[in-house]
């Protein structure tokens, strides 16, 4: 027959066999169990808005800031004043710098005119120069010709070229019939460069109308007229006095 205690003694390790099983089972329980998730929250924007406001009493005025002192005064007056002169400064070195840059812009441009105004002048005063220096040149090649011809003429050259244009136009002329014996003429003959003649005038004349229209017609008929031995004798205007006998 068991004993009372031995039977206390089996419930008692019964109940802490139990326990012990229960104890593993929370603390598995407690180890693996999924974190807890967090709660949901709502993004409110709000203003904090006093009570006063709500109730339509007006909000109470800042504390007005305290007046400056004496020596915030003199110190903010001696700032205007830096400023004010740094601001006359740069205007004035800014008014300098532009009258300086205007100075030199008219300096250059007086620079450049009086350099165009020397060069025009030198340019004038070179083609005055050549002017003189061709008119200087024709009018002594036109001394020379003058003298030259005036030499030919107060020679025999002259005379022997008038002698050869009368005998050319005398070998040209058709002697009409009522032509007589002692026939002088003076014939004003105009000719060109290389001897052609453009326009011929009989002058005095002791033969008839029909004489006179044969000479011209004759001096016509000998053109181009022979050429002046010496080029100085050369004249457009020539005065032929002729006489065919």
């Amino acid at each position: 027959m068991s004993r009372a205690s031995d039977r206390w003694v089996s419930i008692t390790l019964s109940v802490l066999l139990h326990g012990a099983l229960l104890a593993a089972l929370v603390y598995g329980w407690l180890l693996f169990r999924p974190p807890p998730r967090p709660a949901p929250t709502l993004a409110i924007e709000a203003t904090v808005v006093s009570a006063r406001a709500v109730r339509g009493v007006p909000e109470p005025a800042p504390p007005a800031p305290p007046p400056p002192t004496a020596e915030e005064l003199a110190q903010r007056e001696q700032q205007r004043v830096q400023a004010e002169a740094a601001a006359a400064e740069a205007r004035r070195a800014a008014e300098e710098k532009a009258a300086a840059e205007q100075a030199a812009k008219e300096a250059e441009e007086r620079r450049a005119a009086e350099t165009r105004e020397l060069a025009e002048r030198k340019a004038r005063e070179a083609a005055e120069q050549q002017e003189r220096s061709e008119r200087e040149a024709d009018l002594k090649r036109s001394l020379a010709a003058e003298e030259r011809a005036a030499a030919a003429r107060s020679g025999p050259a002259l005379a022997n070229w008038e002698s050869l244009i009368a005998a050319k136009i005398n070998r040209a002329w058709l002697r009409p019939p009522t032509a007589r014996p002692g026939i002088q003429c003076m014939l004003y003959v105009t000719q060109v460069p290389g001897g052609e003649v453009t326009q011929v005038r009989i002058g005095e004349c002791n033969g008839d109308q029909a004489v006179r229209e044969s000479i011209e017609a004759a001096v016509y008929r000998a053109s181009p007229l022979p050429p002046p031995p010496d080029p100085a004798l050369f004249d457009r205007n020539l005065r032929i006095n002729f006489r065919p006998d």
